[in-house]
């Protein structure tokens, strides 16, 4: 009998994870499924882009696994049970069950309300295809003169709120920030960002938590009333709680508890990549939420798993944050360099070149996800009858 290998989620990690694995073992001894709600890869890092209007390359996953072994599932995970290692799913075709081997969970994260007032009902956020192009549709509607606030001086925040402001210069568009905006980046850097805003004509509201949304403002602790007829909501990102029901270990934020070859503390069939992996980085602090610490988890997991299947020494990737990119619209960006310890350094790209950076970044990603088996290799690894090597680790870069 094949040993089954079930992906959940086809976003960046979920994606690539699904693809290597099918690349480097061999189709007589696996059988990889991957479980999706979404009929296309979704290019997260640009649906503030498609929010505002933009279009995007609509890559479908049937196409992108035409022809690698991989089995796509369009279905949403309502349930996973690792005691008996299943998975409950329920889509088009109705509820069913998928029985694993081994478990690679990589179903991300989505917007988190923390509990403010009308947030759910009012506003929109672009943490996911449907919601970004429901506030796509709303922008559209939205006539001259109209506001716009974006919650949140994160890097979503400030990607989205330039976005917007370039691309529709008609708006009034706002920022509302807890602190101070750009307060983690280099002086040189945030002195850039705030150059950037002030040429978009980019309003901020510094040290300003929201605490209540309604159909046409934002209401800030103090009591100030910020005029929005769009609320864009970036304050943050939260797990789906799957994995906490299951019984699986997670941390306080939800996130899977792993390794550090992102293996399950509390069930060694499950594997955990991207956002929902609660992951020690080489600094000590725990992996932020990111497409660079999808990619790091992802080759982690899925190198792990081919070792311990092929019985070979499990390889050790390097689990180091180095920066952040952050695009300004589309002839601007910031690249910050940061230290072992997260903090940035004096160096920094801005302008163009950063722009240019961040697009082909992009663009790379973008071309990765078309073609997930990189070629298919003609020597494939055969699963082995050895032991788990668990406690062999060797570190690779």
């Amino acid at each position: 009998m094949k040993h089954r290998i079930v992906v959940l989620g086809a976003g960046y990690a979920g994606a690539f994870a699904a693809g290597n694995l099918a690349r480097r073992l061999s189709p007589a001894d696996i059988e990889i499924t991957v479980v999706n709600a979404e009929p296309v890869f979704v290019e997260r890092m640009r649906l503030h882009q498609l929010a505002i209007g933009q279009d995007l390359a609509v890559r479908k996953l049937a196409d992108v696994f035409a022809g690698t072994g991989v089995r796509l599932r369009l279905a949403r995970v309502t349930g996973v049970d690792p005691e008996r290692r299943t998975v409950a799913v329920t889509g088009d075709d109705g509820d069913g069950e998928l029985p694993y081997d081994t478990l690679l969970y990589a179903l991300g994260s989505s917007v988190a309300h923390h509990g403010v007032p009308g947030v759910a009902e009012y506003a929109f956020d672009v943490a996911g295809r449907s919601s970004a192009l429901r506030l796509r549709e709303r922008m559209a509607g939205l006539s001259a003169g109209g506001t716009v606030l974006v919650v949140g001086e994160g890097l979503t925040g400030i990607e989205t709120a330039t976005e917007f402001a370039e691309s529709r210069p008609d708006l009034s568009v706002a920022l509302a920030a807890r602190g101070e905006l750009g307060a983690w980046l280099s002086p040189k850097a945030r002195g850039h960002l705030r150059q950037a805003f002030d040429r978009l004509g980019v309003t901020v509201h510094e040290h300003t938590g929201i605490e209540a949304v309604e159909p046409t403002r934002a209401i800030a602790a103090d009591g100030t009333s910020i005029p929005a007829e769009v609320t864009v909501w970036t304050a943050g990102f939260a797990v789906h709680p799957i994995a906490a029901a299951s019984g699986l270990e997670v941390a306080d934020t939800g996130q899977i508890v792993v390794d550090r070859t992102m293996r399950s503390v509390s069930h060694p069939d499950v594997y955990a990549a991207g956002d929902c992996a609660y992951a020690i980085g080489e600094n000590g602090r725990p992996l932020p939420m990111s497409c660079a610490s999808a990619g790091f988890t992802n080759m982690q997991a899925t190198g792990a798993i081919i070792a311990r299947l092929t019985g070979k020494e499990v390889p050790a990737t390097g689990l180091k944050y180095y920066g952040n990119h952050i695009s300004l619209g589309r002839r601007d960006a910031i690249f910050q360099m940061v230290d072992g310890d997260a903090r940035s350094k004096s160096w920094y790209l801005g302008g163009k070149a950063a722009a240019r950076l961040k697009s082909g970044v992009l663009k790379g990603a973008g071309l990765g996800i078309a073609h997930p088996t990189f070629g298919m290799p003609k020597r494939k690894r055969r699963l082995s009858t050895a032991p788990d090597r668990a406690a062999g680790v060797r570190a690779t870069v």
